[in-house]
């Protein structure tokens, strides 16, 4: 991912949805969920980002948890993708995204 995590596995699918990558930073398990838009600002993707999905990513999250007997300490990270129309992807990350 290029900021130093450990990814474990990507488009990990249970009943309830599909983690977009799953990742080790330091002693956490990160759940990343990477929202893309097409656009000049992140503005959008973020707003993808409803109380549903949130709910569907927590449940995800437990899923993942439950299914590795995987005890460890673990948050959600959310990654926001612009795409503008010219030059390069703007890309926003933000830790522990279930608390913002």
């Amino acid at each position: 991912m290029g900021i130093g995590y450990e990814v474990i596995c990507s488009n990990w699918r249970c009943p309830g949805g599909e983690i977009d990558i799953v990742a080790k930073d330091g002693e956490f398990t990160v759940i990343v969920e990477v929202r893309t838009r097409r656009g000049s600002s992140t503005e959008w993707a973020w707003a993808s980002i409803t109380p549903r999905k949130r709910a569907i990513l927590e449940a995800a999250a437990f899923q993942y948890m439950d299914a590795q007997g995987d005890d460890s300490a673990w948050r959600i990270d959310v990654v926001a993708i612009a795409l503008p129309p010219r030059g390069k992807p703007i890309i926003e990350h933000a830790q522990d995204a279930l608390n913002w």
